[in-house]
């Protein structure tokens, strides 16, 4: 059964990607945010196990599946985006815990784990590196990095995704970002670690600055997607 409903359905994160910004939902076979999460379910099944993670916000307050919608409510449909215990997504100026990450990320149904630990060399290019210096704008980093993790889960069908990028000054040797991806498949857990770090280095707005004996770099990086840079 149909019900007129006219509700504001607004979308976030990889969702945006899949249905827009918001739609105007005139009409849905439900009546409470169950049903409501059901019917986009049905629109894009390849989103797999995101449907699981996601919560809904009802006029501006967290939903459970059971409440009831009324006419002109306004829906959001809002993908994982914290950055706390066991998944952190999260940029810091404190020296990464591998360990402590790694151990918190794995589950007992998970059947491969991969690790992808940037660290600090000791040189490039022959010149002798003493330290590098890490800034963000930090807001889009994290929003990015949230974001980004969210599509790994979906894209790749892993089980779970954490991300950390160190800022600040980093002495060699040293973690400057920690990316590990549990799955219950190795090729996947592969496959997205590896498109995890691509993406991160090309679109999430980080800069590194080189310091050696015999002077201080930015470094040149990877150029940012077509797609997200505006034509001038």
């Amino acid at each position: 059964m149909l019900n007129d409903m006219q509700l504001r359905v607004l979308f976030f994160g990889v969702l945006r990607d899949h249905f827009g910004p918001e739609e105007v939902l005139e009409q849905f076979p439900g009546t409470n945010v169950g049903d409501l999460v059901r019917y986009y379910r049905v629109l894009s099944p390849e989103l797999g196990p995101l449907w699981e993670k996601i919560a809904v916000a009802v006029n501006q307050q967290y939903a459970t599946a059971s409440q009831e919608l009324s006419k002109h409510d306004e829906v959001a449909l809002l993908p994982p985006v914290s950055g706390g215990a066991p998944s952190p997504i999260e940029l810091t100026h404190d020296v990464i815990d591998a360990k402590k990450i790694t151990d918190a990320l794995k589950a007992d149904e998970d059947g491969a784990f991969t690790v992808f630990d940037g660290i600090v060399r000791n040189n490039t290019r022959g010149r002798q590196t003493l330290f590098l210096e890490y800034s963000a704008y930090d807001a889009m980093a994290l929003a990015q990095m949230q974001q980004l993790a969210a599509e790994a889960i979906a894209k790749f069908g892993v089980r779970d995704v954490a991300v950390v990028h160190r800022l600040g000054r980093l002495e060699v040797g040293e973690t400057s970002i920690l990316i590990a991806v549990a799955s219950a498949h190795r090729g996947a857990a592969f496959e997205a670690c590896r498109w995890l770090i691509d993406t991160i280095k090309k679109q999430v707005p980080i800069w590194k600055k080189e310091h050696f004996v015999d002077g201080a770099v930015w470094v040149d990086g990877e150029p940012f997607p077509e797609a997200i840079v505006p034509t001038v």
